[in-house]
């Protein structure tokens, strides 16, 4: 069957702009100190370059869960079972999704994704590889809760939210998803809806600041990205070479934190409003958050879901676990 044009859900302007990015962005640059959610990285421009990292040599993630997902195929098909609808939150890797609808036999595949252009081209190029498979494409923000096409209506469902991203969230946020998740999968006919879920592990610190800087600027160049995107959508007139990334990690919280740093003073303009930084000062674009077994577990139960099974790759880097949605409970 081939790949249907899909829906799309996303609220923008008379301009064509995402309503919610002009806010992001309006707030973070306002905040001190200033802040831009990491999701709006990935216009199709930001997709691409992120295609790039998950190729570089020092960038982890991406084999060690490839590794997990080609080696425990048989697992996962065992614990999922055949003929669920498949709803990948973010367009799917050319890579990893594959192997999973491979190994499980699904009944349909929706990935949702805010880039409307890159969700198009990988839902064509994964309808492409599984001409039998429908898939069904939706442009959403996922961070809410979404409405499935119906379709999928009558299906079980298993989430799949790959390559960690939900430790780009802090806590709080990261909770919230993972209970719009459940919401959006909604109460199934005979199966509770299953989750797949990527979790990247504390490790060196000199092996993760080095995965969020590569020597070939693939990162940086990703980073970057999101001044050309604001002054492209927003009528931004932020000088793109007056500012440098950098990353660092947090070892108070746990985390990799990302920042486009200025490195001079600098004034500009976004939407009508003027900002100014002084040399040094930066904007935080992303958190990339590591855990341990237990966080991550108490992380799932706290968003409404009961960790089943839990996989790493040979060298313990990255967890792949499988959660089953957690029936609501007022106590204990």
């Amino acid at each position: 069957m081939a790949t249907d044009k899909g829906i799309a859900l996303v609220d923008r302007d008379e301009d064509g702009v995402d309503r919610a990015f002009r806010e992001d962005v309006l707030a973070g640059l306002h905040h001190d100190p200033k802040a831009i959610p990491a999701r709006w990285f990935y216009d199709a421009e930001g997709s691409r370059l992120f295609e790039k990292i998950t190729q570089v040599e020092e960038y982890y993630p991406t084999r060690s869960e490839t590794e997990i997902l080609g080696a425990r195929g048989a697992e996962f098909a065992e614990l999922i079972g055949p003929g669920r609808a498949v709803v990948e939150f973010g367009s799917g890797s050319s890579v990893k999704t594959p192997l999973l609808l491979e190994a499980i036999d699904p009944a349909a595949y929706v990935p949702l994704d805010i880039s409307g252009d890159f969700l198009r081209e990988s839902a064509a190029a994964l309808g492409a590889k599984f001409p039998g498979l429908p898939v069904h494409p939706v442009e959403a923000d996922f961070m809410r809760r979404v409405t499935l096409p119906g379709e999928v209506d009558t299906l079980g469902k298993l989430g799949f939210f790959p390559g960690s991203t939900i430790g780009n969230m802090v806590p709080r946020t990261a909770v919230d998803l993972l209970r719009s998740m459940r919401a959006t999968l909604g109460a199934d006919e005979g199966a509770s809806p299953l989750l797949l879920i990527g979790m990247d592990l504390i490790k060196d610190r000199a092996v993760l600041e080095a995965a969020y800087d590569d020597a070939a600027g693939v990162t940086a160049a990703f980073n970057l990205n999101l001044v050309t995107r604001i002054n492209r959508e927003l009528g931004g007139t932020m000088p793109a070479d007056a500012f440098a990334h950098e990353a660092r990690w947090n070892d108070d919280l746990a985390r990799i934190e990302m920042h486009l740093v200025a490195t001079r003073a600098v004034a500009f303009e976004v939407s009508g409003q003027r900002f100014a930084m002084e040399e040094g000062e930066t904007i935080h674009t992303e958190n990339s958050h590591k855990f341990t077994p237990r966080n991550a577990s108490l992380l799932l139960l706290a968003g409404g879901w009961t960790p089943l099974e839990r996989w790493t790759d040979e060298q313990d880097r990255f967890s792949v676990i499988l959660a089953r949605a957690t029936d609501q409970r007022e106590a204990p």
